[in-house]
């Protein structure tokens, strides 16, 4: 029942349209793994990517994995070659993240796919992907939301909030939000 005023019934979310990609003990076992040898700081890096790998992430060569990284869904996570995630970095990937070559992702950058439609009674998910190109440089505390491309050669400065398209090249400097035109974001 809603109140008077409300037009959100959070109470009829179904989830429609989001498929996790794997049953629940699939998804039970890599929470397990990952909280006991993925984000761990005595964990050494190679076992991190090894474990990841085992559970669908495709990693490139020499990347380098920072404790303390969390991964929502490792099978819906691709990462170029020498590339370096850093401490405390947040995947949020319910839809699929492809972060490309010799880009780095500083401490604690959230990559966050998942969001909701605010025009829906029920509040359903309004996902999307998110791609960052090579070379790119996703700077401390920068949070890049559902459906953007950050370009080869980026820069999101420190604290960015970004929500639309960075284009190849571009520097975003902190704080920036951007309201897309079809009201999202």
């Amino acid at each position: 029942m809603t109140r008077m005023g409300t037009k959100r019934d959070l109470a009829g979310f179904t989830g429609i349209g989001y498929d996790k990609g794997r049953g629940v003990v699939w998804q039970a076992a890599w929470q397990l793994a990952s909280a006991l040898l993925v984000m761990p700081w005595f964990i050494p890096v190679r076992l991190r990517i090894a474990v990841l790998r085992a559970f669908g992430a495709r990693i490139g060569a020499g990347v380098n994995f920072r404790s303390g990284v969390r991964v929502h869904w490792p099978w819906k996570l691709s990462v170029g070659d020498h590339s370096w995630i850093g401490e405390r970095v947040w995947i949020l990937n319910l839809e699929p993240v492809e972060i490309g070559a010799h880009v780095c992702v500083s401490q604690a950058a959230f990559l966050c796919t998942g969001s909701h439609d605010r025009r829906s009674p029920t509040f359903e998910f309004d996902n999307g992907p998110i791609r960052i190109g090579d070379g790119a440089w996703i700077a401390a505390r920068a949070t890049v939301l559902r459906g953007v491309e950050v370009g080869d050669d980026a820069l999101v400065g420190a604290a960015a909030l970004v929500t639309s398209d960075v284009p190849a090249g571009a520097t975003v400097l902190a704080p920036r939000a951007v309201v897309r035109a079809d009201g999202a974001g």
